[in-house]
């Protein structure tokens, strides 16, 4: 599911859920490990842990599965993936037209080089937009 950018960065405004993140990308724990883990450092409770995990699960910053009675929880990188987007676009707002003026760049170009070739008479100019699949010496025989 797609969580916005403000939902990942609330979650992750919180120290205890930053450091139950940094467990979990460590390895999957169970929910009993994460609050044996946390309680180590912090008085907290095991319902305080389970709200944490909760606001990092629908943040999409984790993900639990089932492993019998036990709830077993992994980083999942799409919530750090939204957060990552977020911060790139912040960062550098032009980064999204590159690619798009990188390709207009490449076809200018071949442009330019078919022109050039065509005033000097090179007889690649006519093939220029030939693609390799249409080559002559291409096998067309079915494999």
């Amino acid at each position: 599911m797609g969580q916005s950018p403000a939902q990942v960065f609330e979650a992750l405004a919180d120290p205890v859920r930053r450091d139950i993140l940094e467990l979990v990308a460590a390895a999957e724990l169970s929910a009993g490990a994460i609050v044996t883990a946390v309680q180590r450092y912090t008085r907290i409770s095991q319902p305080g842990v389970s709200q944490h995990l909760k606001v990092l699960r629908d943040a999409g910053l984790v993900r639990m599965r089932a492993d019998g009675t036990r709830r077993l929880y992994a980083l999942d990188r799409a919530g750090l993936e939204t957060a990552r987007a977020w911060l790139a676009e912040l960062a550098d707002p032009l980064a999204a037209f590159a690619q798009p003026l990188d390709a207009l760049a490449t076809e200018v170009a071949r442009g330019k080089r078919t022109r050039r070739a065509a005033a000097h008479g090179a007889p690649e100019a006519q093939d220029a937009n030939v693609r390799r699949d249409d080559h002559p010496n291409r096998d067309t025989r079915p494999a």
